[in-house]
């Protein structure tokens, strides 16, 4: 017995030190467990808070300021009417479903419209390349876009590796929207097959489907008989005012008894009609392509006294009652066009010199320091050539002198553009414009002697600061509404609107110059070609469309938001991301933004031109009644009476202080004596 006891007593010995160390084993687990869970919350916490850093700049964050010049797009003479000159290359079925794929995936392609898409896999030829041969080069002008149908091709830039190609990607695309230097050279790795288009091609399915399009609109619309009295320049400001709706089979458009507010025309599909009779669906009438329905709902409040399904896919252009009663006034059935503005008494306009003015008596102003000392003073420097500081000893007064190489103009096919600036400038007599006073050629350049406006460029003022304060972006965009009210009423519409652009007098005003990419137009008239610069380009230039004055109200917002924040709102160091974004028309404000600012952007940046602020029934009236430019007198403004802002921007000093510096420039460019410019 006490055998069994002493063993017992063992047993709950060893049984005891056992729990011990199982208590002991349980807290260490504890323990471990809470530094585990500790871990874990703090990496939680720094996740979230790289989160938040990754979140602000495209919110709270002020975006980054515009370092660099935008190089501009000039517009291209390929004529804007022309049929396809090719008949369509055949595919097999998997041929076309591969394009239609790289198509898909292609962030612009992907954009374009059922039939646009049809027509450019029809249109594109087939091309073979050898392994080692170079398809595209860097450097070089580019005209034509290719998908990868068979073989490998890589990417390379200055000679380092980028990326390899397969079948179904696509490169070159840019070069189909205008002419530009490629980026990259593209090399076949093995022997490769591909599909091509130029820009030639692409342009004319886009802009003739445009074209068909809005006459097809016209027609539809020429035929409701509440629209039967608008001239063709209202129903033009009608289509641009409408939106593309797509809807699926079964799906109710319009349904009885509900409140009517929306004019919809059929471009594609049926639409059944059916009305309750006795509590049962009684189907009235099957519509079909050109159709319309809820015109009514454009001129009074109603309710549907039908309703309207999709009978398989259907597609409908749209008009609110609202946007409508924006875009026509049924008061009187025409459009205002702003004439009292300018029966309004301004300054009288100072008197051009003498047009006796010679280019030999010119002379250049030379710097007076610095380490271009005694070199003639370059007040600007592009792709066109220079603007030169000069004085004539008679007047004493100074001059911008625009020098343009005349075999540039050649190679770009820019002669009728450059014939057409100088004709506008001539015409124009706005304070908000600057003037041209005279213009001389010889066998090298050509000359244009323009009015010299001492405080410098508004972009090199926007690049010192960073941004501007609201007043001082009030009164510069508000010269330029008034420089873009006397263009408008002059059938101009300009198309490059940017800070380089912009120029400073002396008293602070701001001039809007070069008009290389101006343009002529009649109200209700389109122009379908490719021109401006990328960030500032409206979505239907990029859609080719067709565009008129409402591309300038675009340009217009993203002139506000750059001047406000330092950089535009669709910005990327890749052009096709910027024409993405464009498209996309997301607008992100950073928070230092006022409300009024953000409400006239987002106004001006309308993806539909009809339904942009200045460019509804009231004109360019709307723009100067907006709250933001509530500050502004527009009377004053016009006579010069206002004390600008802009004049502590302004540095004094000698005459080109406000001016970055160039080096000279000593070479000559090579005689061009083709006579294009006989009538110059």
């Amino acid at each position: 017995m006490e055998v069994q006891l002493r063993d017992l007593r063992l047993q709950l010995e060893r049984q005891g030190l056992l729990n011990k160390d199982l208590q002991i084993q349980k807290a260490e687990l504890e323990k471990r467990l809470q530094e585990r869970e500790q871990l874990v919350q703090d990496l939680q916490s720094r996740v979230e808070q790289l989160e938040r850093q990754q979140e602000r700049p495209s919110t709270d964050s002020e975006p980054q300021a515009r370092k660099s010049r935008t190089a501009a797009i000039a517009p291209e003479p390929l004529p804007e009417d022309c049929l396809l000159s090719e008949p369509g290359i055949h595919k097999t079925t998997s041929e076309s479903r591969q394009i239609l794929k790289a198509i898909a995936l292609n962030d612009f392609l992907s954009r374009l419209e059922e039939e646009q898409v049809s027509m450019m896999v029809e249109c594109l030829c087939a091309e073979q390349c050898s392994q080692g041969e170079a398809v595209i080069l860097e450097g070089q002008e580019g005209n034509a876009m290719y998908i990868v149908a068979d073989g490998e091709l890589e990417v390379s830039q200055a000679g380092r590796y980028l990326r390899t190609l397969t079948p179904g990607d696509v490169f070159g695309e840019l070069a189909i929207l205008y002419n530009c230097k490629r980026t990259a050279t593209v090399t076949a790795l093995t022997n490769v097959r591909l599909w091509s288009i130029d820009r030639q091609t692409y342009r004319t399915i886009m802009t003739n489907k445009s074209k068909h399009k809005r006459e097809q609109v016209m027609g539809f619309l020429k035929t409701a008989k509440t629209l039967k009295d608008l001239s063709d320049t209202q129903l033009s400001k009608i289509i641009d005012s409408m939106e593309e709706c797509k809807f699926q089979d079964n799906e109710v458009i319009v349904r009885e008894g509900a409140e009517g507010n929306t004019f919809y025309i059929i471009l594609k599909g049926e639409v059944q009609v059916t009305k309750k009779v006795n509590g049962q669906e009684k189907a009235l009438r099957l519509m079909g392509k050109g159709e319309h329905f809820g015109e009514l709902a454009l001129m009074r409040e109603i309710l549907r006294t039908a309703t309207c399904t999709a009978v398989g896919p259907v597609t409908c252009i749209s008009i609110d009652k609202e946007v409508f009663e924006e875009t026509i006034p049924f008061e009187n059935l025409e459009l205002p066009d702003d004439s009292e503005v300018f029966e309004i008494p301004v300054v009288p306009e100072r008197k051009r010199l003498s047009t006796t003015l010679r280019l030999q008596d010119l002379v250049p102003v030379l710097y007076q320091e610095g380490r271009f000392h005694g070199d003639p003073v370059t007040l600007g420097l592009g792709g066109f050539g220079r603007v030169e500081l000069v004085t004539n000893l008679e007047h004493g007064q100074y001059f911008a002198l625009k020098r343009v190489s005349k075999r540039h103009i050649v190679a770009k096919k820019q002669e009728e553009h450059i014939k057409l600036e100088k004709r506008l400038l001539q015409e124009i007599q706005s304070n908000f414009i600057v003037r041209l006073h005279a213009a001389f050629k010889d066998t090298r350049y050509i000359y244009m002697l323009l009015e010299f406006c001492c405080g410098g460029e508004l972009w090199t003022k926007l690049r010192e600061i960073g941004r501007f304060e609201e007043p001082i972006a009030v009164f510069c965009a508000a010269c330029v509404v008034e420089a873009f009210a006397y263009l408008h009423k002059k059938g101009i519409v300009y198309r490059d609107l940017k800070p380089e652009n912009l120029m400073l007098d002396k008293h602070g005003y701001v001039k809007l110059v070069d008009f290389g990419f101006a343009k002529v137009l009649s109200r209700g008239q389109k122009t379908y070609s490719f021109c401006g610069t990328p960030e500032y380009l409206a979505p239907e230039i990029l859609q080719n469309e067709g565009h008129d004055f409402a591309a300038d109200f675009w340009s217009l917002g993203i002139l506000v938001y750059e001047l406000l924040t330092g950089s535009p709102p669709f910005s990327s160091s890749d052009p096709q991301r910027i024409y993405s974004k464009i498209l996309d028309g997301v607008l992100k404000f950073p928070h230092f933004l006022s409300e009024g600012a953000r409400s006239l952007v987002s106004k001006l940046c309308r993806q539909r031109p009809g339904q942009r602020l200045g460019n509804t029934k009231n004109g360019i009236k709307d723009v100067r009644n907006h709250r933001w430019f509530g500050s502004i007198n527009w009377l004053k403004l016009r006579a010069g009476q206002l004390e600008a802002p802009t004049m502590c921007l302004i540095r004094k000093g000698p005459s080109y202080i406000n001016f970055d510096r160039f080096p000279p420039d000593t070479t000559l460019e090579d005689e061009d004596l083709s006579g294009w410019d006989d009538d110059f």
